[in-house]
C-alpha cells in the first residue's frame, strides 16, 4: 500500500489519546507528536520488510558445505528440514577465543527462547568455528536450550559467508531453497562505513530486544555500556 493510500500518521495519532495520572499539556502534545513519528518509523519497517522480500533471487549455493551438530556430520541442505527458508547465524566463538562474544551471548539468550516460534516459519540455526564438543559446553554454560548449534569445521562455508577461514566475527545469513536450489536470499551489509556520527552500525530494525528495550528509555542505548558475560 501506497503512502498516499494510508491515513496520515498525525491524524491516526490524534485519534485516541492517552491520558496518564498528573501529566502536564506540554508532555501529551509532545507524545501526541512522537506517536506520528512512531506510527511513521512503522510504515517504514514494513516497506523496508516489502522491499527484502521481493529482491531477485540470490546467488546459487553450488559448495557442498559441510558441517558437525550433536548428531555427526549434516550439509546445509539439512539445516532446511521442513522449511524451504533457513536462517543460519554465524557466532563469534573461534578455536582460539577464550570467551564467547558478550554481544552474540546476550543476541543468541534472547533467540533461544524465541526458537520454538520461529521454526513455525522457518528454519533458524547457528554456527561457529571451534569444535561441537566446546560448543555444546558453551550451550550448556549459558543456557540455552532451544538454539540448534553446529561446527564449521573446514572453514568453507566461514570463508564464503561471513569473511576469511577463521573469520571472528558474526554474520546472519537468509537461503532459500526450491526444487532443491539453494540460493543466497539476505544478509546485512555494511560496517563502519555506513554508520551515523556517535552511532554503531546496528541492524534496522534491531534483531536483539535489548537494544529495542533500551531505546524505550530516558537512557536509551548509551555509549558506554555493553553486555557482559557474566555480572
Amino acid at each position: 500500500m501506497q503512502n498516499s493510500e494510508l491515513t496520515p500518521a498525525a491524524e491516526l495519532a490524534r485519534l485516541k489519546p492517552a491520558h496518564f495520572p498528573n501529566e502536564s499539556a506540554d508532555y501529551r502534545k509532545a507524545r501526541t507528536a512522537l506517536l506520528a513519528e512512531e506510527i511513521e518509523l512503522r510504515r517504514h519497517i514494513a516497506r523496508v520488510a516489502a522491499l527484502r522480500r521481493e529482491l531477485p533471487p540470490g546467488g546459487e549455493v553450488t559448495a557442498d558445505y559441510r558441517f558437525v551438530g550433536e548428531d555427526g556430520e549434516v550439509g546445509l541442505g539439512d539445516l532446511f528440514g521442513r522449511h524451504d527458508t533457513l536462517v543460519l547465524y554465524s557466532f563469534m566463538y573461534g578455536p582460539a577465543r577464550k570467551a564467547l562474544c558478550p554481544m552474540c551471548g546476550a543476541t543468541m539468550t534472547a533467540w533461544d527462547g524465541e526458537v520454538p516460534h520461529i521454526e513455525q516459519r522457518v528454519a533458524f540455526a547457528t554456527v561457529a568455528r571451534s569444535p561441537i564438543g566446546r560448543i555444546r559446553e558453551l550451550a550448556a554454560e549459558r543456557g540455552w536450550r532451544n538454539l540448534k548449534l553446529f561446527s564449521d569445521v573446514s572453514g568453507d562455508y566461514t570463508k564464503d559467508y561471513v569473511g576469511d577461514p577463521d573469520a571472528d566475527m558474526p554474520a546472519y545469513n537468509v537461503f532459500t531453497r526450491k526444487g532443491g536450489t539453494i540460493r543466497h536470499f539476505w544478509a546485512p551489509e555494511g560496517g563502519s562505513e555506513i554508520a551515523d556520527p556517535g552511532q554503531d552500525p546496528h541492524m534496522a530494525p534491531d534483531l536483539n530486544p535489548l537494544w529495542i528495550i533500551l531505546d524505550t528509555t530516558p537512557e536509551g542505548r548509551g555509549a558506554d555500556w555493553y553486555p557482559s558475560l557474566r555480572y
